[in-house]
């Protein structure tokens, strides 16, 4: 492994990229906006600075970090990588035309492999003629900083490549755990219907915003609420995987909360569009309840 393609310059995409290139691999970061990408290398700088000033990095680890990053629009830019991450929106439809096209642009022995949160990786392999060779990356957010990489084998995945993906997490610093691939893996089946019974809690009129998510913090130890995270992951994410674990399992435990549904049908997003259960200013880093929520 000396050559890592990263499909897709949001948070995650930027994030993963962060990380390979730190340790040595050379990166290429695509996306189809040019604009994303010159945004994604300015956040990689400012983070790296962060780094810096903690004493985590030197300024000529830094210098040699951001000299193995490129960018490209091209999705073809992809055909010398020999691992490709897929971080592209959490949507089926795109997602599977990528990796039908990466399928056809890169090399046989290039693995390829996904950061989806929740979409079936043995569903993704299916679109290529290299099955054995997809594989599910899981990172967590801020990439950066949380160190748990699920490993998703699909179906097909070979026990070569597992190991392959599982050591090559280890040597950029994180810890991988290998999970086979059933609707939102380990991470998210525990974690979403978390969020979404706190989201029913509020909805039913069992407590408020604040007092759901300072039971959580204070009597769970959970660093944030499962409201404030909500709103820092996107409604409209949690949505999305509610919906996949409703439609993979058909367990009406999984239903998404009707007022997770008209939220996002808002366009009430989160952190994203300013305003979820919180409001959420650039100004400030106060949680301030959404006025909607207040008695």
């Amino acid at each position: 492994m000396k050559k890592i393609a990263v499909i897709g310059a949001g948070t995650m995409g930027n994030g993963i990229a962060h990380v390979f290139a730190l340790n040595g691999y050379d990166t290429t970061i695509i996306d189809i906006s040019e604009a994303a990408l010159d945004k994604a290398l300015q956040t990689i700088d400012k983070n790296l600075d962060r780094q810096v000033a903690k004493g985590a990095l030197s300024e000529t680890q830094k210098a040699e970090t951001l000299s193995r990053l490129s960018k490209n629009t091209e999705l073809k830019s992809a055909a010398a990588a020999d691992l490709v991450v897929e971080a592209a929106t959490e949507n089926e439809t795109i997602k599977l035309s990528l990796f039908k096209q990466l399928d056809g642009i890169c090399k046989p022995e290039t693995i390829l492999s996904s950061n989806t949160s929740s979409i079936s990786i043995t569903k993704i392999a299916a679109a290529t003629k290299r099955a054995d060779k997809v594989i599910g990356m899981h990172f967590m957010n801020p990439v950066p900083v949380m160190k748990l990489i699920e490993v998703i084998r699909g179906y097909a995945t070979s026990n070569e490549v597992c190991n392959t993906i599982m050591e090559l997490s280890k040597q950029i610093g994180k810890v991988p755990v290998e999970v086979n691939d059933y609707p939102g893996f380990v991470a998210n089946r525990i974690l979403m219907p978390m969020i979404n019974e706190a989201v029913y809690s509020l909805y039913e009129g069992v407590a408020g915003v604040y007092e759901i998510d300072t039971v959580m913090k204070l009597g769970m130890a959970h660093p944030m609420g499962p409201l404030q995270l909500a709103d820092f992951i996107g409604l409209d994410v949690c949505l999305a995987i509610m919906r996949v674990l409703h439609d993979g399992f058909g367990n009406p435990k999984y239903a998404p909360c009707p007022l997770l549904v008209n939220m996002v049908t808002a366009g009430r997003l989160g952190v994203k569009s300013g305003e979820g259960f919180y409001k959420h200013s650039k100004d400030s880093k106060d949680l301030v309840v959404s006025e909607r929520f207040l008695k």
